[in-house]
Protein backbone atom coordinates (compact mmCIF):
# COMPACT_ATOMS: atom_id res chain seq x y z
CA UNK A 1 0.00 0.00 0.00
CA UNK A 2 2.85 2.36 0.83
CA UNK A 3 4.56 1.70 -2.50
CA UNK A 4 1.32 2.30 -4.40
CA UNK A 5 0.70 5.55 -2.55
CA UNK A 6 4.26 6.70 -3.26
CA UNK A 7 3.90 5.98 -6.95
CA UNK A 8 0.57 7.79 -7.08
CA UNK A 9 2.00 10.89 -5.44
CA UNK A 10 5.03 10.83 -7.74
CA UNK A 11 2.74 10.55 -10.77
CA UNK A 12 0.61 13.45 -9.56
CA UNK A 13 3.67 15.67 -9.13
CA UNK A 14 5.06 14.67 -12.50
CA UNK A 15 1.73 15.35 -14.20
CA UNK A 16 2.13 19.02 -13.43
CA UNK A 17 5.79 19.10 -14.42
CA UNK A 18 7.28 19.22 -10.93
CA UNK A 19 10.28 16.94 -10.32
CA UNK A 20 11.12 17.04 -6.64
CA UNK A 21 14.52 15.85 -5.43
CA UNK A 22 14.70 13.08 -2.84
CA UNK A 23 14.83 14.11 0.78
CA UNK A 24 18.32 14.68 2.07
CA UNK A 25 19.91 14.99 -1.37
CA UNK A 26 22.11 18.01 -1.85
CA UNK A 27 21.18 20.32 -4.67
CA UNK A 28 23.37 19.65 -7.68
CA UNK A 29 25.34 22.56 -9.01
CA UNK A 30 24.73 23.72 -12.54
CA UNK A 31 26.89 21.73 -14.95
CA UNK A 32 30.02 23.39 -16.41
CA UNK A 33 28.61 22.81 -19.90
CA UNK A 34 25.60 24.96 -19.01
CA UNK A 35 27.82 27.76 -17.73
CA UNK A 36 30.05 27.63 -20.82
CA UNK A 37 27.05 27.74 -23.13
CA UNK A 38 25.64 30.56 -21.04
CA UNK A 39 28.82 32.57 -21.61
CA UNK A 40 28.59 31.95 -25.37
CA UNK A 41 24.95 33.04 -25.41
CA UNK A 42 25.73 36.11 -23.32
CA UNK A 43 28.37 37.33 -25.77
CA UNK A 44 26.29 36.41 -28.82
CA UNK A 45 23.23 38.16 -27.45
CA UNK A 46 25.21 41.37 -26.96
CA UNK A 47 25.87 41.19 -30.69
CA UNK A 48 22.41 40.19 -31.88
CA UNK A 49 20.50 42.53 -29.57
CA UNK A 50 22.58 45.46 -30.75
CA UNK A 51 21.09 44.86 -34.18
CA UNK A 52 17.62 43.95 -32.92
CA UNK A 53 17.41 47.13 -30.83
CA UNK A 54 17.99 49.46 -33.79
CA UNK A 55 16.53 47.38 -36.62
CA UNK A 56 12.84 48.44 -36.24
CA UNK A 57 13.74 52.14 -36.24
CA UNK A 58 16.30 51.66 -39.02
CA UNK A 59 13.79 49.93 -41.27
CA UNK A 60 10.66 51.98 -40.51
CA UNK A 61 12.20 55.45 -40.05
CA UNK A 62 15.49 55.19 -41.91
CA UNK A 63 14.36 53.15 -44.94
CA UNK A 64 10.67 54.13 -44.80
CA UNK A 65 9.15 50.64 -44.73
CA UNK A 66 5.42 50.31 -44.03
CA UNK A 67 4.22 48.26 -41.04
CA UNK A 68 3.35 45.47 -43.51
CA UNK A 69 6.85 45.52 -44.99
CA UNK A 70 8.37 45.58 -41.53
CA UNK A 71 6.08 42.74 -40.47
CA UNK A 72 7.40 40.66 -43.38
CA UNK A 73 11.02 41.26 -42.42
CA UNK A 74 10.29 40.77 -38.72
CA UNK A 75 8.53 37.51 -39.53
CA UNK A 76 11.60 36.38 -41.47
CA UNK A 77 13.84 37.45 -38.60
CA UNK A 78 11.87 35.55 -35.97
CA UNK A 79 10.37 32.66 -37.95
CA UNK A 80 12.73 31.69 -40.77
CA UNK A 81 14.84 29.60 -38.41
CA UNK A 82 11.89 27.20 -38.17
CA UNK A 83 12.77 25.87 -41.62
CA UNK A 84 16.18 24.60 -40.49
CA UNK A 85 15.71 23.73 -36.82
CA UNK A 86 14.86 20.11 -37.59
CA UNK A 87 17.94 19.88 -39.80
CA UNK A 88 20.15 21.23 -37.03
CA UNK A 89 18.64 18.87 -34.48
CA UNK A 90 18.96 15.90 -36.84
CA UNK A 91 22.61 16.61 -37.67
CA UNK A 92 23.48 16.91 -33.99
CA UNK A 93 21.72 13.65 -33.08
CA UNK A 94 23.24 11.65 -35.93
CA UNK A 95 26.77 12.48 -34.92
CA UNK A 96 26.34 11.63 -31.27
CA UNK A 97 28.90 14.25 -30.20
CA UNK A 98 28.22 16.80 -32.91
CA UNK A 99 26.00 19.04 -30.80
CA UNK A 100 28.84 21.50 -30.24
CA UNK A 101 29.94 21.67 -33.87
CA UNK A 102 26.48 22.03 -35.36
CA UNK A 103 25.76 24.80 -32.86
CA UNK A 104 29.15 26.37 -33.65
CA UNK A 105 28.40 26.49 -37.37
CA UNK A 106 25.11 28.21 -36.60
CA UNK A 107 26.81 30.83 -34.42
CA UNK A 108 29.47 31.43 -37.12
CA UNK A 109 26.87 31.84 -39.87
CA UNK A 110 24.94 34.44 -37.88
CA UNK A 111 28.15 36.33 -37.11
CA UNK A 112 29.07 36.45 -40.80
CA UNK A 113 25.74 38.11 -41.66
CA UNK A 114 26.28 41.17 -39.47
CA UNK A 115 28.70 43.10 -41.74
CA UNK A 116 26.53 42.34 -44.77
CA UNK A 117 23.88 44.67 -43.35
CA UNK A 118 26.28 47.50 -44.19
CA UNK A 119 25.74 46.79 -47.89
CA UNK A 120 21.96 46.31 -47.94
CA UNK A 121 19.54 49.22 -48.25
CA UNK A 122 16.42 47.72 -49.86
CA UNK A 123 13.83 45.16 -48.82
CA UNK A 124 15.05 42.15 -50.81
CA UNK A 125 18.74 42.05 -49.80
CA UNK A 126 17.92 42.86 -46.19
CA UNK A 127 15.40 40.02 -46.18
CA UNK A 128 17.99 37.59 -47.58
CA UNK A 129 20.57 38.61 -44.98
CA UNK A 130 18.09 38.27 -42.14
CA UNK A 131 17.05 34.86 -43.51
CA UNK A 132 20.68 33.70 -43.48
CA UNK A 133 21.15 35.08 -39.95
CA UNK A 134 18.08 33.20 -38.74
CA UNK A 135 19.28 30.05 -40.51
CA UNK A 136 22.28 30.18 -38.21
CA UNK A 137 20.01 30.59 -35.20
CA UNK A 138 17.87 27.69 -36.34
CA UNK A 139 20.88 25.41 -36.70
CA UNK A 140 22.28 26.20 -33.26
CA UNK A 141 19.25 26.42 -30.99
CA UNK A 142 18.20 22.77 -30.72
CA UNK A 143 21.75 21.36 -30.30
CA UNK A 144 22.51 23.99 -27.67
CA UNK A 145 19.34 23.25 -25.70
CA UNK A 146 19.99 19.50 -26.05
CA UNK A 147 23.44 20.00 -24.50
CA UNK A 148 21.85 21.85 -21.58
CA UNK A 149 19.20 19.16 -21.13
CA UNK A 150 21.62 16.23 -21.36
CA UNK A 151 24.06 17.89 -18.96
CA UNK A 152 21.39 18.30 -16.25
CA UNK A 153 19.45 15.95 -14.01
CA UNK A 154 15.66 15.85 -14.30
CA UNK A 155 15.37 17.44 -10.85
CA UNK A 156 17.42 20.52 -11.83
CA UNK A 157 16.57 20.89 -15.50
CA UNK A 158 14.32 23.91 -15.02
CA UNK A 159 17.01 25.57 -12.93
CA UNK A 160 19.69 24.80 -15.55
CA UNK A 161 17.63 26.35 -18.33
CA UNK A 162 16.90 29.30 -16.05
CA UNK A 163 20.61 29.90 -15.41
CA UNK A 164 21.38 29.70 -19.13
CA UNK A 165 18.53 32.04 -20.05
CA UNK A 166 19.63 34.47 -17.34
CA UNK A 167 23.15 34.60 -18.77
CA UNK A 168 21.71 34.87 -22.28
CA UNK A 169 19.52 37.74 -21.16
CA UNK A 170 22.45 39.54 -19.55
CA UNK A 171 23.75 39.87 -23.09
CA UNK A 172 20.35 41.08 -24.21
CA UNK A 173 20.58 43.72 -21.49
CA UNK A 174 23.99 45.02 -22.58
CA UNK A 175 23.33 44.85 -26.34
CA UNK A 176 20.77 47.69 -26.58
CA UNK A 177 22.85 49.79 -24.17
CA UNK A 178 25.93 49.40 -26.38
CA UNK A 179 23.85 50.25 -29.47
CA UNK A 180 22.47 53.35 -27.73
CA UNK A 181 25.96 54.56 -26.82
CA UNK A 182 27.23 53.96 -30.35
CA UNK A 183 24.32 55.86 -31.90
CA UNK A 184 24.99 58.84 -29.62
CA UNK A 185 28.77 58.83 -30.20
CA UNK A 186 29.02 58.36 -33.98
CA UNK A 187 27.76 60.08 -37.10
CA UNK A 188 27.01 56.95 -39.15
CA UNK A 189 25.53 55.23 -36.13
CA UNK A 190 23.81 52.28 -37.81
CA UNK A 191 26.95 51.24 -39.73
CA UNK A 192 28.98 51.41 -36.53
CA UNK A 193 26.43 49.25 -34.71
CA UNK A 194 26.58 46.56 -37.41
CA UNK A 195 30.40 46.57 -37.41
CA UNK A 196 30.77 46.28 -33.64
CA UNK A 197 28.07 43.59 -33.62
CA UNK A 198 30.15 41.45 -36.00
CA UNK A 199 33.26 41.77 -33.81
CA UNK A 200 31.39 40.76 -30.66
CA UNK A 201 29.73 37.79 -32.40
CA UNK A 202 33.15 36.54 -33.52
CA UNK A 203 34.31 36.50 -29.90
CA UNK A 204 31.28 34.36 -29.01
CA UNK A 205 32.21 31.78 -31.65
CA UNK A 206 35.77 31.67 -30.29
CA UNK A 207 34.54 31.07 -26.73
CA UNK A 208 32.35 28.20 -27.97
CA UNK A 209 35.28 26.51 -29.73
CA UNK A 210 37.65 26.87 -26.77
CA UNK A 211 35.47 26.27 -23.71
CA UNK A 212 32.38 24.21 -24.56
CA UNK A 213 33.03 20.45 -24.28
CA UNK A 214 32.56 18.28 -27.35
CA UNK A 215 29.83 16.19 -25.72
CA UNK A 216 27.31 16.58 -22.92
CA UNK A 217 28.64 15.70 -19.48
CA UNK A 218 25.57 13.79 -18.41
CA UNK A 219 24.79 13.83 -14.71
CA UNK A 220 22.25 11.08 -15.19
CA UNK A 221 23.96 8.00 -13.77
CA UNK A 222 23.61 7.69 -10.03
CA UNK A 223 24.17 5.08 -7.35
CA UNK A 224 21.22 3.42 -5.75
CA UNK A 225 20.89 2.71 -2.02
CA UNK A 226 22.49 -0.74 -2.51
CA UNK A 227 25.39 0.61 -4.51
CA UNK A 228 23.97 -0.47 -7.87
CA UNK A 229 24.19 2.01 -10.69
CA UNK A 230 20.93 3.53 -11.80
CA UNK A 231 19.86 5.72 -14.69
CA UNK A 232 17.23 8.38 -15.03
CA UNK A 233 14.95 7.93 -18.01
CA UNK A 234 13.32 10.71 -19.99
CA UNK A 235 10.46 10.84 -17.52
CA UNK A 236 12.70 11.05 -14.50
CA UNK A 237 12.16 7.41 -13.50
CA UNK A 238 15.11 5.42 -12.11
CA UNK A 239 15.96 1.90 -13.22
CA UNK A 240 18.52 -0.61 -11.98
CA UNK A 241 21.43 -1.22 -14.36
CA UNK A 242 20.84 -4.95 -14.59
CA UNK A 243 20.83 -5.32 -18.36
CA UNK A 244 17.47 -3.66 -18.98
CA UNK A 245 17.01 -0.02 -19.88
CA UNK A 246 14.15 2.40 -20.25
CA UNK A 247 12.81 2.57 -23.75
CA UNK A 248 14.45 5.27 -25.83
CA UNK A 249 17.55 5.44 -23.67
CA UNK A 250 19.69 2.43 -24.46
CA UNK A 251 19.49 -1.17 -25.50
CA UNK A 252 17.70 -2.68 -28.47
CA UNK A 253 14.69 -0.39 -28.08
CA UNK A 254 16.71 2.81 -28.55
CA UNK A 255 15.50 4.70 -31.64
CA UNK A 256 18.00 5.49 -34.37
CA UNK A 257 18.63 9.20 -34.91
CA UNK A 258 16.96 9.57 -38.30
CA UNK A 259 14.62 12.25 -39.61
CA UNK A 260 11.88 9.64 -39.79
CA UNK A 261 12.39 8.75 -36.13
CA UNK A 262 12.39 12.44 -35.22
CA UNK A 263 9.06 13.08 -36.94
CA UNK A 264 7.69 9.89 -35.37
CA UNK A 265 8.15 11.54 -31.97
CA UNK A 266 4.94 13.43 -32.66
CA UNK A 267 3.14 10.10 -32.24
CA UNK A 268 3.85 10.47 -28.52
CA UNK A 269 0.75 12.13 -27.01
CA UNK A 270 2.78 14.13 -24.48
CA UNK A 271 5.14 15.69 -27.01
CA UNK A 272 2.31 16.25 -29.49
CA UNK A 273 0.36 18.22 -26.87
CA UNK A 274 3.39 20.34 -25.99
CA UNK A 275 4.07 21.10 -29.66
CA UNK A 276 0.45 21.96 -30.41
CA UNK A 277 0.22 24.28 -27.40
CA UNK A 278 3.46 26.06 -28.35
CA UNK A 279 2.14 26.52 -31.89
CA UNK A 280 -1.23 27.90 -30.82
CA UNK A 281 0.20 30.33 -28.29
CA UNK A 282 2.83 31.46 -30.78
CA UNK A 283 0.10 32.40 -33.25
CA UNK A 284 -1.06 35.15 -30.88
CA UNK A 285 2.32 36.32 -29.53
CA UNK A 286 3.12 39.76 -30.93
CA UNK A 287 6.75 40.29 -31.91
CA UNK A 288 8.96 42.19 -29.47
CA UNK A 289 9.70 44.82 -32.09
CA UNK A 290 6.01 45.61 -32.50
CA UNK A 291 5.62 45.91 -28.72
CA UNK A 292 8.41 48.48 -28.63
CA UNK A 293 6.98 50.38 -31.61
CA UNK A 294 3.58 50.46 -29.89
CA UNK A 295 5.18 51.83 -26.71
CA UNK A 296 7.05 54.48 -28.67
CA UNK A 297 3.87 55.67 -30.40
CA UNK A 298 1.84 55.65 -27.20
CA UNK A 299 4.38 57.66 -25.23
CA UNK A 300 6.07 59.66 -27.98
CA UNK A 301 9.51 58.27 -27.16
CA UNK A 302 12.21 60.15 -29.17
CA UNK A 303 14.06 58.07 -31.76
CA UNK A 304 17.37 58.36 -29.93
CA UNK A 305 15.90 56.65 -26.87
CA UNK A 306 14.18 53.84 -28.76
CA UNK A 307 17.13 51.43 -28.45
CA UNK A 308 16.76 51.52 -24.64
CA UNK A 309 13.24 50.03 -24.59
CA UNK A 310 14.46 46.40 -24.86
CA UNK A 311 16.52 46.99 -21.71
CA UNK A 312 13.35 46.84 -19.60
CA UNK A 313 12.38 43.44 -20.97
CA UNK A 314 15.92 42.13 -20.66
CA UNK A 315 16.31 43.35 -17.07
CA UNK A 316 13.09 41.67 -15.95
CA UNK A 317 14.02 38.49 -17.82
CA UNK A 318 17.47 38.48 -16.19
CA UNK A 319 16.13 38.92 -12.67
CA UNK A 320 13.31 36.39 -12.97
CA UNK A 321 14.75 33.60 -15.17
CA UNK A 322 16.45 31.61 -12.41
CA UNK A 323 13.74 32.09 -9.71
CA UNK A 324 10.97 31.09 -12.13
CA UNK A 325 13.01 28.14 -13.40
CA UNK A 326 13.41 26.86 -9.85
CA UNK A 327 9.75 27.56 -9.14
CA UNK A 328 8.82 25.52 -12.22
CA UNK A 329 10.83 22.57 -10.89
CA UNK A 330 8.92 22.78 -7.61
CA UNK A 331 5.31 23.60 -8.45
CA UNK A 332 4.97 22.45 -12.04
CA UNK A 333 6.53 23.65 -15.27
CA UNK A 334 3.30 23.82 -17.22
CA UNK A 335 1.66 26.03 -14.58
CA UNK A 336 4.54 28.50 -14.75
CA UNK A 337 4.49 28.39 -18.57
CA UNK A 338 0.81 29.34 -18.75
CA UNK A 339 1.21 31.95 -16.00
CA UNK A 340 3.85 33.60 -18.19
CA UNK A 341 1.28 34.01 -20.97
CA UNK A 342 -1.04 35.54 -18.38
CA UNK A 343 1.63 38.19 -17.75
CA UNK A 344 1.81 38.85 -21.49
CA UNK A 345 -1.97 39.31 -21.61
CA UNK A 346 -1.71 41.93 -18.89
CA UNK A 347 0.99 43.75 -20.87
CA UNK A 348 -1.26 43.84 -23.95
CA UNK A 349 -4.18 45.07 -21.83
CA UNK A 350 -2.07 47.95 -20.48
CA UNK A 351 -1.13 48.97 -24.02
CA UNK A 352 -4.82 49.03 -24.93
CA UNK A 353 -5.86 51.26 -22.04
CA UNK A 354 -5.97 55.05 -22.17
CA UNK A 355 -3.42 55.28 -19.35
CA UNK A 356 -0.41 57.44 -20.30
CA UNK A 357 1.32 57.60 -16.93
CA UNK A 358 5.09 57.53 -16.51
CA UNK A 359 4.83 54.05 -14.96
CA UNK A 360 3.28 52.56 -18.12
CA UNK A 361 6.50 51.58 -19.92
CA UNK A 362 7.97 50.11 -16.73
CA UNK A 363 4.88 47.99 -16.10
CA UNK A 364 4.63 46.78 -19.71
CA UNK A 365 8.32 45.91 -19.98
CA UNK A 366 8.31 44.19 -16.58
CA UNK A 367 5.39 41.99 -17.64
CA UNK A 368 7.04 41.39 -21.01
CA UNK A 369 10.24 40.19 -19.35
CA UNK A 370 8.26 38.05 -16.90
CA UNK A 371 6.59 36.36 -19.88
CA UNK A 372 9.94 35.32 -21.33
CA UNK A 373 11.37 34.23 -17.96
CA UNK A 374 8.35 31.96 -17.38
CA UNK A 375 8.18 30.46 -20.87
CA UNK A 376 11.44 30.39 -22.82
CA UNK A 377 13.58 27.91 -20.88
CA UNK A 378 10.60 26.35 -19.11
CA UNK A 379 9.11 25.14 -22.40
CA UNK A 380 12.36 23.35 -23.26
CA UNK A 381 12.44 21.76 -19.81
CA UNK A 382 8.87 20.52 -20.36
CA UNK A 383 9.68 19.10 -23.79
CA UNK A 384 12.91 17.45 -22.59
CA UNK A 385 10.98 15.07 -20.37
CA UNK A 386 9.12 13.69 -23.40
CA UNK A 387 12.10 12.96 -25.65
CA UNK A 388 14.73 10.17 -25.42
CA UNK A 389 18.39 11.15 -25.22
CA UNK A 390 19.23 9.83 -28.69
CA UNK A 391 16.70 12.22 -30.26
CA UNK A 392 16.90 15.08 -27.77
CA UNK A 393 17.98 17.74 -30.30
CA UNK A 394 15.39 16.59 -32.87
CA UNK A 395 12.59 16.47 -30.32
CA UNK A 396 13.29 19.95 -28.99
CA UNK A 397 13.57 21.18 -32.59
CA UNK A 398 10.03 19.92 -33.29
CA UNK A 399 8.63 22.10 -30.52
CA UNK A 400 10.77 25.08 -31.50
CA UNK A 401 9.76 24.71 -35.15
CA UNK A 402 6.05 24.83 -34.36
CA UNK A 403 6.51 27.89 -32.17
CA UNK A 404 8.75 29.72 -34.65
CA UNK A 405 6.43 29.09 -37.59
CA UNK A 406 3.49 30.35 -35.56
CA UNK A 407 5.32 33.54 -34.62
CA UNK A 408 6.28 34.05 -38.26
CA UNK A 409 2.57 33.93 -39.20
CA UNK A 410 1.71 36.25 -36.30
CA UNK A 411 4.24 38.87 -37.45
CA UNK A 412 2.83 38.84 -40.97
CA UNK A 413 -0.76 39.01 -39.72
CA UNK A 414 -0.08 41.73 -37.17
CA UNK A 415 1.78 43.87 -39.70
CA UNK A 416 -1.04 43.48 -42.23
CA UNK A 417 -3.71 44.29 -39.62
CA UNK A 418 -1.77 47.36 -38.46
CA UNK A 419 -1.47 48.61 -42.05
CA UNK A 420 -5.17 48.01 -42.82
CA UNK A 421 -6.93 48.94 -39.57
CA UNK A 422 -4.41 50.57 -37.25
CA UNK A 423 -2.24 49.42 -34.37
CA UNK A 424 -5.00 49.43 -31.74
CA UNK A 425 -7.29 47.11 -33.70
CA UNK A 426 -4.39 44.79 -34.48
CA UNK A 427 -3.39 44.57 -30.80
CA UNK A 428 -6.99 44.01 -29.69
CA UNK A 429 -7.32 41.07 -32.08
CA UNK A 430 -4.02 39.60 -30.82
CA UNK A 431 -5.09 39.98 -27.19
CA UNK A 432 -8.38 38.16 -27.74
CA UNK A 433 -6.62 35.43 -29.73
CA UNK A 434 -3.98 34.94 -27.01
CA UNK A 435 -6.63 34.63 -24.29
CA UNK A 436 -8.54 32.01 -26.29
CA UNK A 437 -5.39 30.05 -27.13
CA UNK A 438 -4.26 30.10 -23.48
CA UNK A 439 -7.61 28.72 -22.33
CA UNK A 440 -7.45 26.00 -24.97
CA UNK A 441 -3.86 25.14 -23.99
CA UNK A 442 -4.94 24.86 -20.36
CA UNK A 443 -7.60 22.26 -21.18
CA UNK A 444 -5.47 20.46 -23.78
CA UNK A 445 -2.49 20.01 -21.52
CA UNK A 446 -4.45 18.73 -18.50
CA UNK A 447 -3.83 14.95 -18.28
CA UNK A 448 -6.43 12.37 -17.38
CA UNK A 449 -6.24 11.17 -13.76
CA UNK A 450 -5.22 7.68 -14.85
CA UNK A 451 -2.58 8.81 -17.35
CA UNK A 452 0.97 7.57 -16.76
CA UNK A 453 3.60 10.09 -15.73
CA UNK A 454 5.67 9.68 -18.90
CA UNK A 455 6.28 12.99 -20.56
CA UNK A 456 3.89 15.01 -18.45
CA UNK A 457 6.67 16.85 -16.71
Amino acid sequence: MYVADSRASTSAASAEGAVRPRAGRRRAAVAPTVLALGAVSLITDVSSEMVTAVLPLYLVTGLGLSPLGFGLLDGIYNGFSALVRLIGGHLADRGGGRHKWVAGFGYALSAACKPLLLLAHTLTPIGLILAADRTGKGLRTAPRDALISLSSTPETRGRAFGVHRAMDTAGALFGPLVAFLILRATVDGYDAVFTVSFCVASVGVLVLVLFVPNGAHRARTKSGPDGARTKSGPDGARSQATGTAPQGISGDTAPRPTLRAALALLARPDLRRVTLCALLLGLATVSDSFVYLLLQRRLGVPDRWFALLPLGTAAAFLLLAVPLGRLADRVGRWRVFLAGHGALLLAYALLLTSWHGTALPYAVLLLHGCFYAATDGVLMAVASESVPEELRSSGLALVQTGQALARFVCSLGFGAAWTAWGDRTALTASTVALALCALFALTLRRPAPSAPSEGLA
